[in-house]
């Protein structure tokens, strides 16, 4: 799954998704799976939302391939297709690839630079995988 926009000037999940869609992702990954009606309930408790606009962010969430959809009786279930870690994980992943490939040497540069700012077991970690680079090649 390829998410089409990333938003730059958002925090949080909200660079992936609109503010509902969010919010949706975030109560899913925090429970088990839910019916529309669960997940309602929970938005709720931030303020009043129609059923049927849960239903389409939903059911377009499902379209997207980040939720899965089962029928369960005459409900359906829904639940995230990735755990949280695996989305932002394999989301990075195709940031990073896009930026190599759009800017290359530059983007390398950049990362290197905000460096500063990390603590040494990451940088400890970079160095690792940067001598195993060498070795592969």
């Amino acid at each position: 799954m390829k998410i089409r926009k990333f938003k730059m000037h958002e925090s949080g999940l909200n660079r992936f998704f609109g503010p509902l869609e969010a919010k949706i992702m975030d109560i899913l990954w925090n429970n088990d799976e839910m019916t529309i009606k669960e997940v309602q309930h929970f938005l709720e408790k931030e303020k009043a939302v129609n059923f049927n606009t849960v239903m389409t962010v939903m059911n377009r969430l499902v379209e997207k391939e980040i939720l899965q959809k089962r029928a369960e009786g005459r409900s359906s279930m829904y639940k995230p297709i990735q755990s949280r870690n695996e989305f932002l994980d394999t989301q990075s992943k195709e940031m990073t690839n896009e930026l190599m490939d759009e800017f290359g040497n530059v983007v390398v540069s950049h990362m290197l630079d905000a460096l500063e700012d990390v603590d040494d077991e990451l940088v400890a970690k970079l160095e690792m995988k940067i001598k195993e680079l060498k070795k592969d090649r």
